[in-house]
């Protein structure tokens, strides 16, 4: 008995520790209500009526891969269709070498030859992904949290005071050797004409700002969940295996008195095993079917179907497809005239 005390004692040690030194201190420790449900019907239906009644003042949607698939992008994890089974022809020592920092130092290209194949501006937003716009537009986004690095977020609008993008993205770029600034653009035309792209000013490979295995995540990472899920009442989970850590142990941040959402293929974001959700914050993920639930509600399916049936229940469908037309529309003209300038490019050379 003396000896699981010890081991209770130092798991809870190192829990404060990493909270206090890796500022990851969750509202719930702040947070001294009584466990009960939050919502008298833990349904998707109950927490639509709720909204509707009661409505929400500080939404956070943390997303990953699944709300870029509609769009033409492949998940990672996917069997048969995920780009982690699909990378054979690149030789790789295994998938997964693509996307970690030492391979890319030895061997750039592969990466470089994939990019070509899933760069933003060959894809338009999806309507999950103007859902979120349309958060912001109404006042309700608090931040939107994701793993992606296709951009569509940006492109679709949201502002980047409002992005956490988690796992970098191909927005901004910089010089391996001497850390010099280069543009989407100039990454683009250096990727489509299959350069490697290199460094003007000392020649080494410039790489787009993701972040890489063994890479650090971006500041905002960690500066900003402490004040945001502090505040959030309600945290919309979109298109994530939530098994890629720290994002994952995202979930655990929220108070007690927010709704969690998953809307998703499958339940995911379970915690019965412990792991760095549990070092961490002590908590015990998502827990939809567990008698002891209080908050987490799952809807099984496609992120756009989840979207549409949501905006369906609370009456927002004529928003959304008048903001999806409207954009889609402005992002064939943009692209138009790019190509219009690029012909005349062409023929003044």
């Amino acid at each position: 008995m003396a000896k699981i005390q010890e081991e209770d004692s130092t798991m809870e040690a190192m829990r404060k520790f990493f909270a206090q030194n890796l500022n990851l201190n969750t509202s719930q420790d702040e947070d001294d209500c009584t466990a009960g449900k939050l919502i008298d019907d833990l349904s998707f239906e109950g927490l639509c009526e709720h909204w509707k009644t009661k409505g929400f003042k500080n939404i956070i949607t943390m997303v990953g891969a699944g709300i870029s698939t509609s769009a033409g992008i492949p998940d990672f994890r996917s069997p048969g269709s995920g780009l982690y089974d699909n990378l054979q022809k690149y030789n790789l020592p295994h998938p997964s070498a693509i996307f970690e920092s030492h391979y890319f130092e030895q061997n750039p290209k592969p990466f470089f030859a994939l990019a070509k194949e899933l760069y933003p501006g060959s894809f338009n937003p999806t309507p999950s992904h103007y859902f979120v716009r349309l958060l912001h537009e109404k006042g309700l986004l608090l931040r939107h949290y994701t793993q992606n690095i296709d951009t569509l977020e940006r492109v679709a609008g949201i502002p980047d005071e409002k992005l956490v993008e988690a796992h970098g993205t191909f927005y901004t770029n910089h010089c391996m050797g001497c850390d010099m600034h280069y543009s989407m653009e100039w990454m683009k035309d250096q990727i489509f004409s299959d350069k490697l792209p290199t460094c003007t000013n000392c020649k080494s490979v410039v790489k787009p700002d993701i972040v890489f295995f063994g890479e650090n995540l971006p500041d905002k990472f960690y500066t900003l969940p402490g004040k945001d899920f502090n505040k959030c009442d309600l945290l919309i989970i979109m298109g994530t295996s939530l098994e890629v850590q720290p994002f994952a142990s995202l979930v655990d941040r929220a108070g007690r008195r927010c709704l969690r959402l998953l809307i998703n293929r499958t339940k995911v974001g379970g915690n019965d095993h412990g792991g760095l959700s549990y070092w961490f914050f002590g908590g015990p993920g998502l827990m939809f079917d567990s008698p002891n639930n209080t908050r987490d509600i799952a809807y099984v399916g496609d992120c756009d179907d989840g979207v549409w049936a949501l905006v369906g229940a609370l009456g927002w469908t004529d928003e959304l497809s008048h903001l999806i037309k409207t954009e889609n529309e402005r992002l064939a003209n943009e692209n138009a005239v790019q190509r219009q300038r690029k012909e005349k490019d062409k023929q003044s050379t």
